[in-house]
């Protein structure tokens, strides 16, 4: 499948502007300044308006204060509710309609310093990078970034990506079991370059989803950060208080940033989450 031009490089600049800025947010405490917006475009080789998007992003999504006058501060903690359940527990999502998608970048490149920390490998070890735009029925619904350890899928194609699924690629092939993954889901917007993709205006409504996935030999396999439309998708949660005779199999189907698989186990469970696409409604 070829790269679609018109988004492959600015997609991989707008994704480094954003990682670098993540390294001094994390790097810093609450209150702390960051550099202006003169150094830090000094500092990455990048323009302005490159630059202002990614903190307009940032600013929106909680991470980064602006103060006029002054310039731009670490933000305060966000507040964090935990669901815990047993380790048998979880299930996949699932969400309707036909999934496909459209293959944005491409590419092997060293994992830098944020992600390097996420998938626990030097910053100097290879990664495959993906970011690539997800369809329903042919409709825009999310844009996914991928960074997989390039030594656990040495020669992985991007028609064998788009073909096939990741983890049986990684099952079948290289003997990499996919065991567990830790996701979180927060509210954010979209930027102007994410509602060009996804087809809805600038600062639309949408769901940020970050997942690290391990192996079971406890490795770190990806790290998937992925926005999904808020305005035609919705996360549904199911808890089982007691007991039940029997729960019907599971489904295979769609999962955030997870291609459908055998992911999950037979053991039965008493939480699950699925997806649920909002179809658009049409006036009579």
């Amino acid at each position: 499948m070829e790269i679609d031009a018109a988004a492959s490089g600015a997609m991989l600049k707008r994704e480094r502007v954003r990682d670098a800025i993540l390294e001094l947010i994390e790097a810093g405490r609450p209150g702390d300044a960051i550099p202006s917006e003169r150094v830090l475009c000094a500092r990455l080789g990048v323009s302005r308006p490159t630059l202002r998007a990614a903190v307009d992003e940032l600013v929106v999504a909680g991470l980064l204060v602006r103060e006029h006058g002054r310039g731009m501060f670490v933000a305060a903690e966000k507040i964090t509710q935990e669901l815990i359940s047993d380790r048998n527990s979880f299930s996949l999502p699932q969400a309707g309609g036909v999934w496909t998608s459209r293959l944005l970048e491409f590419r092997t490149l060293p994992a830098g310093a944020r992600v390097s920390r996420k998938l626990r490998v030097s910053p100097a070890a290879e990664i495959l990078y993906v970011a690539r735009l997800r369809l329903v029925d042919g409709s825009p619904m999310a844009i996914e970034h991928l960074h997989v350890r390039a030594d656990l899928a040495p020669g992985l194609t991007s028609g064998e990506l788009e073909q096939g699924d990741l983890y049986e690629h990684l099952r079948d092939h290289h003997g990499v079991q996919v065991s567990e993954a830790v996701q979180s889901i927060e509210p954010t917007v979209v930027t102007r370059a994410e509602a060009d993709l996804l087809d809805v205006p600038e600062l639309s409504p949408a769901l940020l989803f970050e997942r690290l996935t391990t192996d079971s030999r406890g490795r770190a396999v990806e790290y998937v950060h992925s926005l999904y439309r808020g305005d035609r998708y919705r996360i549904v949660s199911r808890l089982t208080l007691g007991a039940r005779d029997e729960r019907p199999p599971a489904k295979r189907g769609h999962h955030p940033g997870i291609p459908p698989g055998d992911f999950t186990g037979g053991d039965p469970v008493t939480f699950s989450t699925r997806g649920v696409v909002q179809q658009n409604q049409q006036n009579p």
